[in-house]
């Protein structure tokens, strides 16, 4: 019996053993305890960061709450004019005197960072790119407050996570935490908050990841609902499918979800490029962009901030179909205008707007035409939001899951799914990227093109190179002008290249300061031993 038991205990501690210490190499244990600390410090920035909004925006609208259409709708056209301009004005001499990039940053840059381990989120850029966001915002900005809460996030997970000597991989789990809480306490949306730090940030589903991803989701929620309370975003009555002959037109709003997504999409791109074109200087470019959303609000107030007083109308069937249509074009203009004269904020809530609007006036054409059998056009709204929103941001699991939760609306999942695969399907086959990852490839960085690609920019030479020593007496003679060199900040995939093109199997390095003074060897089969092992870790990651 005594040998039974030695034999079973030895057999459990021999298939334990690796998989203890594979947890234990990559510190997860501090990973977990570090997740509760980020989804804590995440969540208390995300209430400073809307508190911050409301307290910018009490400044003129002399209130703090969502109703910011029935506020500005009191005031003199002059003052819903010329208070944006003036609030971009400020925007623009903050990121001309105190941002490097001189523009607002956002998920597109979370997601930069997850995949260079040189691109680091440093804490007061981010820091002043969430008060530009917040300061746009609350001045009117047609714009959402999610994406600058989810790199507010990433940047507090990244500076924590850099006290710490942890893997790259524990580093990109700690990113997704951060993003993770943000999603969760902005939207009081916890299992959202998970799906879209895996779905967007991650890119992949690891069960190593989804412990300390969870802990910082729930650490995150907890406080924020000990603050805001246990309410959801949006109040809708409890609305039911009429019938299951009304699934065509549910597909049918999926195809023209997809159509506003795409057009969505196309109009912040070119708007972006036509900005490019424009030569202005920076601390201009908010207030010019400021005055022409102040222009369209005075008749159309609506397209003032996050929206969300015009989105829950939807909704409820309380806007006209007219009205409906209209705003579809101006918000898609107003928040295109936005981002382009480099006003902070995202395109998670104008895209909610625009398919909150898009499903509103499509279920009241379909009342009209079938009304026996169509549902409220408010159960349309919810379909079209989450449609034209998965299919802007390519996040289709995430987005499902954060409308439920923002809406309560679970009973109407196997139609809300149909709507955002069909708007999803064709966003991608059009458009073929989110906008995200079109930011990314406007910055030459293509993440869509696969993890080995993605190896080949990142990867350095001096990650595989042959270093001589520092004591070596005699130093190899001083390259001739023109010979093949790989400086030690080249990519892996420039020096696969010069391999090639001089058909060689080993090539001198050099630093850039001193081109000329070799510094060490890089061999192609280190650099292709280096490349697979690379891609051995990330498939790793990806799938323990």
């Amino acid at each position: 019996m005594v040998d039974l038991f030695r034999s079973i205990t030895n057999s459990v501690l021999m298939w334990a053993r690796p998989n203890v210490t594979y947890a234990l190499r990559k510190k997860q244990p501090l990973v977990w305890l570090l997740a509760l600390l980020i989804g804590v410090g995440t969540s208390l920035a995300a209430i400073a960061f809307r508190e911050l909004i409301g307290a910018v925006q009490w400044t003129w609208l002399g209130t703090m709450s969502e109703q910011v259409a029935s506020a500005a709708r009191v005031l003199p056209w002059y003052t819903v004019v010329f208070v944006p301009a003036l609030g971009g004005l400020l925007v623009g001499l903050f990121l001309h005197y105190t941002q490097p990039q001189k523009r607002p940053l956002g998920v597109a840059d979370v997601i930069e960072a997850k995949h260079t381990p040189e691109t680091s989120l440093r804490f007061w850029p981010g820091i002043g790119s969430a008060l530009v966001s917040a300061t746009s915002l609350g001045f009117g900005a047609s714009t959402g407050r999610e994406g600058p809460v989810v790199h507010l996030g990433a940047t507090i997970a990244a500076s924590i996570s850099r006290l710490f000597k942890l893997p790259r991989s524990s580093n990109r789990v700690l990113l997704a935490c951060g993003v993770a809480g943000a999603v969760s306490a902005s939207f009081n949306a916890p299992i959202a908050g998970v799906l879209f730090a895996h779905e967007v940030i991650l890119g992949h589903y690891a069960l190593s990841a989804f412990s300390a991803i969870v802990i910082a989701s729930g650490a995150a929620t907890i406080i924020s609902r000990l603050y805001f309370g246990d309410a959801v975003a949006f109040t809708i009555p409890d609305y039911q499918i009429t019938s299951f002959f009304e699934f065509p037109a549910f597909a049918l709003l999926g195809l023209v979800c997809a159509l506003v997504a795409v057009l969505f999409q196309y109009a912040l791109i070119g708007t972006d490029y036509v900005a490019r074109t424009i030569q202005a200087p920076t601390w201009l470019r908010p207030a010019v962009g400021g005055l022409a959303v102040g222009i369209i609000a005075v008749w159309f107030p609506q397209v003032l901030g996050v929206g969300y007083q015009a989105t829950d109308l939807a909704l409820r069937n309380q806007l006209p179909l007219d009205l409906m249509m209209t705003l579809i074009f101006l918000k898609t203009a107003a928040t295109a205008i936005c981002l382009a004269s480099r006003f902070g904020g995202g395109i998670f809530s104008p895209s909610l707007y625009v398919g909150a609007m898009t499903g509103g006036a499509f279920g009241l054409i379909a009342a009209s035409a079938f009304p026996e059998m169509a549902s409220s056009e408010g159960l349309y709204a919810i379909l079209g939001m989450g449609a034209v929103a998965a299919a802007v941001i390519g996040a289709p699991l995430s987005t499902t899951m954060i409308v439920f939760e923002l809406t309560g609306g679970y009973t109407l999942s196997i139609a809300l799914l149909l709507t955002v695969s069909i708007a999803t399907g064709i966003s991608i086959a059009v458009h073929g990227r989110s906008y995200f990852y079109w930011q990314l490839e406007s910055r030459g960085l293509a993440i869509a093109d696969g993890p080995h690609s993605q190896l080949m920019r990142s990867v350095r030479v001096n990650e595989f190179m042959e270093r001589l020593p520092p004591d070596l007496d005699e130093r190899p003679d001083p390259l001739e002008e023109g010979a093949p060199r790989l400086l030690t900040s080249d990519t892996m995939e420039r020096a696969l290249r010069v391999f090639d093109e001089h058909g060689l199997d080993e090539v001198p390095v050099v630093r850039a300061a001193a081109v000329s003074q070799t510094v060490g060897y890089a061999r192609q089969v280190d650099a292709l031993r280096h490349f697979n092992e690379a891609l051995i870790d990330a498939s790793i990651e990806e799938h323990k």
